[in-house]
C-alpha cells in the first residue's frame, strides 16, 4: 500500500499500476477539506513511488464522485470574494497536481461523475467508462461555475462550443453522448471496467498510445481561430443570455470566463476560474441555489426516513373522481409503478381521466422520452371503474371529486365501508379542513391530506396535511407514496389553505389593493415576471388557476382569518367572477386568452376587465417597480413567518421548497425565508413598517422583531411557538 487515508488510498498492482480509489466512509464519494488533504498526499506519495508507472483511478462506491461537499460551501462563502480566490485555488491546485504526475493516468469510472467527480476525470489522460454512467458539470444549477478546472480541461478536450453547452445548462450526459464528442475514450459493460481501464493504462506505458500528446493540449491555449474565437462566444453569449436573463449570473460568468482564457496556458486559464468561480460564490443567486439544494436534500431525507417508518406500504392504489385531476394522479402512480383504479360515476368523467392520462403519455412518446411499450404499460396500470367494489383491496385512495365539504364528506363515508381497515384514506383538497372531512370518517387515525397541484405531472409538489387525529403511521406511509410517485411531500398541518395557498392568498390580496388604487395589472405583471422572476404575475396567475377557484379559496381564508385575511370590498377578483370572466377555463378573465396566426395560446390584455375595475377603481396611476414588489411580498413573506412560528410547516428549507415547487417561487430568490433573509430581517421590518397602515397582512409578527434583535437564521433556529403547536 502506497497511502492509506479515511477516504483515499493508493495500491500498487501488478505491471507497475498504481490503483487510486476513492472510497469515503460515508455513502458517496465526494470533496470534503478532509479529502482534499488526502488527495494532495496520495499525489506525492505516487510521485515518490520509483515502482510506479502508470495510475487508474477508481471508485470503491456504487458510483464515482458525486462532487463537491456542498454543506461546506454556505459557510465557506460568507468570507470576502479576495479570500475565496486563494481558498478555490488551494483547491485546484491540487487537480493541477495530480495532472502533472509524470506518467500516463487513467479514470475508470463507475455510476455517477458530477461535479467536482467530472473535473477528477478531466485531469486523467484517458478516461473509460461504464454503461450506466451519468456524467456533467452542474454547477450552474447551484449559480455556481466548475470550480476544479472544469472551465479550462472540458474546452480543450470537447470543444469551446461543446463545453460551454455542457456547462451553461448543467445537464448530466449518459455514456454513448460522452463518448460522442469525445470527452470518454471507451465505453464498457461495468463488469469490464476495471480490466478495460488496465488494458488501456497497459498501452501507455508500453508507448503504444502516445500520453504525453494526449495531456498536452490541457495545459495550452484554445486551438481557435480569431473567427472561430468570435462565432463561438458571440453565439453562445447570445443564446445564454437570451435562455438565462439577468437573474442568473452564472452561465453568462462562466463563458466570458472561456472566453478570456482561451489565449492563456494552464495557469492563466485557472487563475481566469479561480477569479470567476470566487466572483460567482458572492452572488445571492448562488446562495439562494446552494441553499434550495440543500433543503431538497432535507426533503429527500425525510421521505426516505418515512418510507423506513412506514407500517404500511402502498402496492395498490385508488382515486376518486377522473377528470383532469384524476387523470393526473392516476397516470403519475401508474407511471411510477403503483397500480391504481380510477372510479368515477359516469363514463364521460373515466374516459376524460383516462384521456389525461394517454394525452400526458402521448407527448412524451412525440418527444422520444419513452416507447409505446412503456405507454401501454401505464395505461395497463389504470383500471377505470363505475364500482366500489374494485377498490376494497387498495392499501390507500385519493379522493379527489369536487371541492364541496358535503360531496367530499358522503364520498369518504362511503369509501371507507369498502375498502380494509387498515387502509388509507386522503382527500386532494385544496382548501377544505382536513378535521372538518375527518368528521366523515370513522377511522380519522387512518385519514388524511393529499394535496396535488395541477398539472399533476409537471408540479413537484404535494402538501400531507396532517388532522389533529391523524397517526403518524399514515404519515409516513402517505409521505413514502408521494415521494414513490416521484413527488416532493412537506407535512404541513392544518388550517384553513395548508400551507402554499395560505400564503399565496395574502399574495393576491396585496395584488388586488394596488389594483384599486388604481394600478395597471399589465403593469404589475410585468415587474413581478421581469424584476422579480415569478414565472406568471399575479393577473395571469389567477387566470391560469380559475377565477372562480380564487374567489372561493378568498372566501375560505376571509371565513379563517377574519381579521387579516378579510376580503376585500370591490375586490377585482369578485367583480371578474361575477361577470363570468373566469380566466382560462372559458377563455376570459383578467386577459382575452386566444390563439396567435401559427394557432399558439397568447393573452390580451382584456378592456373588458379595464371597464369593470373602473366601476370602483381610482382612477389610473403608476407605481414604482420597489413599491409594486414590496405591497405583494411582504404579504406572502409575513404569512411565511407565521406558519413557521404556528408549526404549520416545519421548517424554514420546507416552507422554501414548498413555494419553489408548489408556486414556482424564482429559485434564484430561494423561496420566501432566503429573500427575507438575503434582503435582511431589520431592511424588511423597516420596509413592511413602513406600509402597516394598509391592514394587518403588512404587519410583523413580534417575531420576527425578536429574531431581528437575536441576529438568528431560521435556516437554523427553531420558531415553533409552544402556545401554537399541536403536540403532533
Amino acid at each position: 500500500m502506497i497511502y492509506q487515508g479515511s477516504s483515499l488510498s493508493a495500491q500498487l498492482l501488478e505491471h507497475g499500476i498504481v490503483e487510486l480509489k476513492f472510497e469515503a466512509q460515508g455513502s458517496v464519494n465526494k470533496f470534503d477539506q478532509a479529502t482534499f488533504v488526502e488527495y494532495q498526499a496520495v499525489v506525492d506519495a505516487i510521485n515518490n513511488c520509483s515502482e510506479a508507472k502508470g495510475v487508474m483511478v477508481t471508485s470503491g462506491k456504487s458510483t464515482y464522485i458525486v462532487g463537491a461537499d456542498i454543506t461546506e460551501f454556505l459557510e465557506t462563502f460568507k468570507q470576502p470574494e479576495e479570500a475565496l480566490v486563494p481558498w478555490v485555488k488551494k483547491a485546484s491546485d491540487v487537480f493541477d497536481a495530480f495532472e502533472d504526475i509524470q506518467l500516463p493516468t487513467i479514470a475508470a469510472i463507475n455510476g455517477v461523475a458530477l461535479g467536482g467527480g467530472c473535473e477528477m476525470t478531466l485531469v486523467c489522460d484517458y478516461r473509460v467508462a461504464d454503461t450506466n454512467v451519468s456524467i456533467g458539470l452542474p454547477e450552474v444549477k447551484l449559480g455556481l461555475m466548475p470550480g476544479f478546472g472544469g472551465t479550462v480541461r472540458l474546452p480543450r478536450i470537447i470543444g469551446a462550443d461543446n463545453a460551454i453547452e455542457w456547462m451553461s445548462t448543467g445537464k448530466a450526459h449518459r455514456a454513448e453522448s460522452a463518448l460522442a464528442v469525445g470527452l470518454l475514450d471507451a465505453v464498457v459493460a461495468p463488469e469490464k471496467l476495471k480490466t478495460a481501464a488496465i488494458s488501456m493504462l497497459k498501452q501507455a506505458i508500453a508507448g503504444k498510445l502516445d500520453w504525453r500528446a494526449k495531456r498536452q493540449p490541457k495545459l495550452e491555449a484554445l486551438t481557435l481561430s480569431p473567427v472561430e474565437t468570435l462565432m463561438t462566444f458571440s453565439t453562445c453569449k447570445g443564446m445564454i443570455a437570451a435562455k438565462a436573463g439577468k437573474h442568473y449570473p452564472a452561465p453568462m460568468v462562466m463563458v466570458k470566463t472561456i472566453e478570456a482564457a482561451a489565449g492563456l496556458d494552464r495557469a492563466g486559464a485557472m487563475a481566469a476560474e479561480n477569479a470567476g468561480f470566487a466572483k460567482l460564490a458572492k452572488t445571492d443567486a448562488a446562495t439562494a441555489q446552494i441553499g434550495l439544494f440543500m433543503a431538497d436534500q432535507v426533503i429527500k431525507g425525510k421521505a426516505k426516513r418515512a418510507a423506513k417508518q412506514a407500517t404500511k406500504a402502498v402496492n395498490k392504489a385508488a382515486v376518486l373522481g377522473a377528470g383532469i385531476m384524476g387523470g393526473g394522479i392516476a397516470y403519475q402512480s401508474a407511471y411510477k409503478g403503483t397500480p391504481i383504479i380510477m372510479k368515477d360515476i359516469n363514463d364521460q368523467a373515466l374516459d376524460l381521466g383516462l384521456s389525461t392520462a394517454a394525452g400526458i403519455l402521448t407527448k412524451q412518446v412525440e418527444r422520444g422520452r419513452i416507447n409505446a411499450k412503456k405507454m401501454a404499460g401505464v395505461l395497463n396500470n389504470i383500471t377505470p371503474s363505475l364500482s366500489y367494489d374494485s377498490v376494497k383491496d387498495v392499501d390507500i385512495v385519493v379522493e379527489a371529486v369536487v371541492e364541496n365539504p358535503k360531496v367530499k364528506g358522503m364520498v369518504l363515508a362511503e369509501v371507507e365501508g369498502v375498502i380494509s381497515k387498515d387502509a388509507i384514506l386522503t382527500s386532494n383538497t385544496s382548501t377544505i379542513s382536513i378535521d372538518l372531512l375527518a368528521q366523515s370518517v370513522k377511522r380519522p387515525e387512518n385519514f388524511c391530506g393529499m394535496h396535488f397541484f395541477n398539472p399533476v405531472n409537471k408540479m413537484p409538489l404535494v402538501e400531507v396535511i396532517r388532522g389533529k387525529d391523524t397517526s403518524d403511521e399514515t404519515v409516513a406511509a402517505v409521505v413514502a407514496y408521494a415521494a414513490k410517485m416521484g413527488k416532493s411531500p412537506i407535512v404541513v398541518n392544518d388550517c384553513p389553505g395548508f400551507y402554499v395557498n395560505r400564503v399565496l392568498f395574502p399574495y393576491f390580496a396585496g395584488f388586488s389593493q394596488l389594483v384599486l388604487e388604481g394600478a395597471d395589472f399589465v403593469a404589475i405583471d410585468k415587474v413581478m415576471e421581469k424584476q422579480f422572476g415569478w414565472p406568471m404575475g399575479p393577473a395571469f396567475l389567477l387566470d391560469v388557476v380559475g377565477v372562480d377557484t380564487a374567489d372561493h379559496c378568498t372566501g375560505v381564508m376571509s371565513a379563517g382569518f377574519p381579521t387579516r385575511m378579510k376580503k376585500l370590498d370591490n375586490d377585482p377578483v369578485s367583480a371578474l367572477y361575477s361577470n363570468d370572466r373566469l380566466g382560462q377555463k372559458n377563455g376570459k378573465g383578467f386577459y382575452d386568452h386566444i390563439k396567435d396566426k401559427r394557432g399558439r395560446p397568447m393573452k390580451v390584455p382584456a378592456d373588458a376587465a379595464y371597464a369593470l375595475f373602473a366601476e370602483n377603481c381610482a382612477d389610473k396611476k403608476s407605481f414604482e417597480s420597489e413599491e409594486i414588489i414590496a405591497r405583494l411580498m411582504i404579504p406572502m413573506v409575513n404569512e411565511v413567518v407565521r406558519c413557521l412560528e404556528e408549526g404549520v410547516v416545519d421548517t424554514a428549507a420546507e416552507a422554501d421548497m414548498g413555494l419553489i415547487y408548489g408556486i414556482g417561487f424564482p429559485p434564484f430568490r430561494g423561496g420566501a425565508i432566503r429573500y427575507l433573509e438575503t434582503l435582511g430581517l431589520d431592511s424588511f421590518i423597516t420596509m413592511a413598517d413602513s406600509y402597516a397602515h394598509l391592514g394587518e397582512i403588512y404587519q410583523v409578527t413580534d417575531g420576527l422583531r425578536e429574531m431581528t434583535k437575536s441576529g438568528k437564521s431560521y435556516f437554523t433556529t427553531d420558531v415553533k411557538t409552544s402556545a401554537n403547536v399541536s403536540n403532533k
